[in-house]
């Protein structure tokens, strides 16, 4: 976004008013964190649907009609998807259940003036379209992305039960157990009266206890 003059903090405020209203605000982010509001919007269109065994791309009832064997299945594609490079992968099968999850995802996340903007045409937007996987440094970037969460999601439905996710919403209290602040405060600890601004990444909770802590990025209380 830089390399194309794109004015960071203008586009953020264009994403969320069009998204979540009121949730980020000049007045909530602070100099050089507008970062963190684009973080919170990538991640909470990649994450959404997280809770489903296919993201919702479908009705599928396998991990309730067989536990067991969708558990199974669910570990050994993330055994088998490990160590694949995911361009190589989609340019054998474009059309899988990775492939698709990655085309919706970029159209979700990618608004068509926001590529046009960047790359001066809709080139990318028109082949994921068409079923394709652009081979460019862009959609290669997303595709490591994309991967990271689809390889997340393999390994938390062959856990039973799986790891519950979850996110500090604006104006929460912050909780040190749950949560981790983006924005550092001296000592490491984050400062009386201050709550959670917008979450930028979930946290989850596996079922031994363990949590993993969603990273928020708060403010004062009376900012919210």
């Amino acid at each position: 976004m830089k390399s194309a003059h794109w004015d960071i903090a203008a586009t953020v405020r264009s994403i969320e008013a069009s998204t979540t209203p009121a949730i980020i605000t000049d007045s909530i982010v602070g100099p050089n964190h507008a970062k963190y509001a684009l973080e919170s919007y990538v991640n909470r269109k990649i994450f959404q649907g997280f809770d489903h065994e296919t993201f919702y791309m479908d009705g599928s009832l396998s991990s309730l009609l067989n536990p067991d064997q969708f558990r199974s299945d669910c570990y050994t594609q993330y055994c088998d998807m490990k160590s694949m490079d995911p361009i190589e992968l989609l340019g054998i099968l474009p059309t899988c259940q990775f492939g698709t999850f990655c085309s919706k995802k970029y159209l979700s996340i990618v608004h068509p003036k926001m590529e046009e903007s960047l790359f001066g045409d809709l080139e990318q937007r028109r082949q994921v379209l068409a079923g394709n996987h652009p081979r460019t440094r862009f959609y290669g970037e997303f595709l490591s992305l994309a991967k990271a969460v689809w390889m997340l999601h393999l390994l938390a439905f062959s856990l039973d039960p799986p790891p519950t996710h979850f996110e500090g919403s604006g104006g929460a209290e912050f909780h040190a157990r749950y949560m981790e602040s983006v924005v550092r405060f001296p000592g490491g600890r984050v400062a009386a009266g201050h709550v959670v601004g917008f979450p930028v990444s979930p946290g989850f909770k596996v079922g031994n206890g363990l949590v993993v802590k969603a990273r928020v990025y708060v403010v004062p209380r009376g900012e919210v």
